[in-house]
């Protein structure tokens, strides 16, 4: 039962490896900016559990037709983290290497592309991205975190923990923070910033000679 959840580290060389890196940073590194690190990790796994139970569905019909590569990585998980926000977009098109395309398309492109990245699975990755646009429209509202609790698991290990870890950045559970905290940086406090003295010189010296009306001598100075 544990292999539906640790699918996602296993990589057979560097070069998987290095992929799955480019993608954890680019696609969860926004998706945790947008929902939190508690509903991040708690949607990491729901994601990689969901794609696993569709996968072992829809193995059993596509091996007849040929061999099926196995699923790993986490390039699952990250089409489907693709699908929420895809589905949930307000924006209409996205402009993909010079081309502009509906949005709803960007991830059956990416999709495509996935393709010739080594020891990928198709399979997987299709079924990380239908387990996505599933929880995009509305089917699975039941994964759906209230804020309340997101704030609550804050305040717990390990997530109390990862708070204070110098040098890591951690996304509050509820929008109000995230926005408190992305509002401070915008409008830092007076003195966070450092300020340059500048000095100032003396008045110059007023002529040797004398003025002998009183405002030629207010207009000289």
């Amino acid at each position: 039962v544990h292999r539906l959840v640790t699918y996602i580290f296993v990589y057979e060389d560097l070069i998987s490896l290095t992929c799955g890196v480019i993608i954890v940073w680019y696609f969860a590194g926004s998706f945790e900016k947008n929902v939190g690190t508690v509903k991040h990790c708690f949607f990491t796994a729901a994601f990689a559990v969901l794609t696993a139970l569709l996968y072992l569905l829809l193995e059993t019909v596509v091996s007849g037709m040929g061999e099926v590569e196995d699923a790993k990585g986490f390039m699952p998980v990250a089409f489907a983290i693709l699908g929420v926000s895809t589905t949930r977009s307000r924006m209409k098109r996205a402009l993909v290497w010079g081309f502009r395309i509906p949005v709803v398309l960007v991830p059956w492109f990416m999709l495509c592309m996935a393709w010739f990245i080594p020891h990928s699975s198709i399979l997987s990755n299709l079924c990380g991205l239908l387990a996505g646009e599933a929880y995009g429209l509305g089917y699975c509202f039941c994964l759906d975190i209230p804020e309340s609790v997101a704030s609550k698991l804050d305040q717990m290990f390990p997530f109390s923990l990862l708070r204070r870890i110098p040098g890591l950045r951690y996304i509050p559970g509820t929008l109000a923070e995230r926005r408190a905290s992305e509002s401070s940086k915008i409008n830092p406090v007076p003195g966070s910033y450092p300020t340059q003295s500048y000095y100032c010189s003396s008045p110059p010296a007023p002529p040797a000679f004398q003025m002998q009306h009183p405002s030629i001598q207010s207009q000289g100075f």
